[in-house]
This record gives C-alpha cells, structure tokens and sequence, in this order.
C-alpha cells in the first residue's frame, strides 16, 4: 500500500523524476530539425523565407520542451512563445529591412542555443545511453550548424564589408553549407570568411564541432561499451533459485 501511494505521489514540479516521467521520443524533434535544416538550404533568400524559419525553430523548441518534459505543448510558456514568433515573422514580412532582419536572425539563433540547451537537459536525464539520448545527441549536433549559420546571417547583414573573403555576402543556403563545413572542419576553402569577426565565429565553430565530438559523442560510446550484453543484464534481473 505504501508502495503505491509513493509512485502516485505527485513528483516536485521541476524535478528530473518528473521530467523523466513525461519526457517522449527525439524522433519528431529530430524530423523537425531535418526539415527546418533542408528548407534552410533550398528555400530562396527572401524575407519570407527567413519568418518561415523563425516559426519553424519556434516549433522545435515548442516540441523540445514537450519531448524533454519541461513543459506541455498547451502551456503558457509554449503559448507566449509561439505568439512572440509570430508577431516578429508578420513585422518582418510588412516592414522588412536590414535591422529588422538582423534581429530575426538574432532571434533565430536564440530559438535554437535555447533548444540545444533543453535537449541537453533532456540527455542529461536519461543517465545512460539509449534511443533518447543517442537522438537527442545527434538533434544537437545538427542545431550547432544551424546556430551558427543565422550568426553568420546576422553579421553579414550588420557588419561592413562582405561576409566572404570571395566578395559577397552569400546566400543563406551558402551559408548553411559553409557552417556545416565548419563545424565538421572539412575545410574546402571555397568559401572562406572574410574579417576578423566572421574568422572567429568560424574558428569558434570548429573547435565546438571537434569538441562536440571527442567528449559528448565519445561519452555515449563509451557508456555504451561499458554496458553488459543482454543476455548478462537478463542473468541479474532473475530472481535467485
């Protein structure tokens, strides 16, 4: 009896039991991700295109919330959130400019370090490897380029001069590709940036890429390595003879 009151017993609101207890699946963060980074990539570089993102990202942190077991989808947070991009997409579409879409970009951005940062917490949760925190690693991963790219965005468009050492300012879908380079530090130098703030956001970029890699990533391997094998997990969940 007292063993049920205890698992019905509301948990602390806040609380990694709670959060653990309504988190779900990364698999339609991640789909959110893949779409919102392809439209990125093949969508023209207009101010429509950059509102589209705005609530696209929007919509990740949203569902991140949910997925992680921060907060519910209907929750007045997730509200204000979803208004708050809409109201920014509609200004940037009637008035435009290079402020304003500087600022969309910049809010772009913080849609997506503060989505990276619920999914950590999301991962942290799990306390072992598994399909949430393998998925919610890759989301991660995968938002890093994305992150960078609107920064990129954002300095080309404030900054004097043009972005690329090649003479422009490129298109976003340059801008998607080249971050994703970076951050993987494939380094084809077809593009290449072209002052001291764009040269250092990049390096930035890709010492988080290799970083990323070499500690989070071989951290869930090495965690998945030091896991017994089934059949010895199946051995100590028998009850003894």
């Amino acid at each position: 009896m007292q063993a049920s009151t205890a698992a019905t017993r509301p948990l602390p609101r806040g609380s990694r039991a709670r959060r653990l207890r309504a988190s779900h699946s990364y698999g339609f963060v991640l789909v959110l991700i893949l779409g919102s980074f392809v439209f990125a990539a093949a969508a023209p570089d207009d101010d429509w295109t950059a509102s589209v993102l705005l609530l696209a990202y929007c919509a990740c942190l949203v569902a991140a919330l949910w997925t992680s077991g921060v907060t519910r989808i209907g929750s007045i947070p997730t509200f204000v959130l979803a208004v708050g991009a809409g109201v920014v997409g509609v200004a940037q579409l009637l008035a435009g400019g290079d402020a304003l879409s500087a600022i969309v970009g910049l809010l772009t951005g913080a849609l997506i370090f503060a989505t990276i940062a619920v999914i950590a917490l999301g991962v942290a949760d799990q306390g072992s490897v598994n399909a949430q925190s393998v998925s919610g690693a890759i989301c991660v991963y995968l938002l890093l380029g994305l992150l960078f790219t609107f920064l990129y965005g954002a300095i080309a468009t404030l900054g004097e001069g043009a972005f690329f050492a090649q003479g422009s300012d490129g298109t976003r879908s340059e801008r998607v590709y080249f971050s994703y380079v970076t951050l993987a530090t494939l380094g084809y130098g077809d593009y290449t940036p072209g002052n001291d703030l764009s040269r250092t956001l990049a390096v930035l970029e890709a010492l988080t890429g290799q970083l990323y890699l070499v500690t989070v990533v071989a951290l869930l391997v090495s965690r998945l390595a030091r896991r017994p094998p089934a059949s010895a997990r199946d051995e100590d969940l028998r009850p003894d003879a």
